[in-house]
């Protein structure tokens, strides 16, 4: 589901966990980009609980991953995968890694393969 601002506590909390937001002014600052930018688009998972976000940049028609996180007590339970799975459908177009998330991306495509 699309982020709303009153989900910020608890996106900030998962964001947190990316290596490069670990800096609370860093995060803000990203939090920024994605309450301010219309090419920042940030989704929350929720099953019972929101238990991940995953957020995207669309520049010059092409979407980057920005941002992917999964709560630590959920992972290993195969939602980032669908959160990247879903984020795909909803793209009008390819989507593609930062330096970031590339890892996460090729390892998702490696067990799709």
């Amino acid at each position: 589901m699309p982020y709303k601002k009153s989900h910020q506590k608890i996106a900030m909390g998962l964001l947190s966990f990316m290596p490069t937001e670990k800096d609370l002014k860093r995060l803000r600052q990203t939090m920024d980009l994605y309450e301010e930018s219309s090419n920042w688009k940030l989704y929350v998972w929720e099953e019972i609980d929101i238990v991940g976000v995953i957020g995207v940049s669309i520049e010059n028609g092409d979407a980057y991953l920005q941002h992917i996180s999964v709560n630590p007590s959920h992972r290993k339970e195969g939602i980032g995968k669908k959160m990247l799975e879903q984020l795909k459908l909803m793209l009008p177009c390819d989507l593609k890694p930062t330096v970031s998330t590339k890892t996460f991306m090729l390892a998702c495509e490696e067990e799709e393969s």
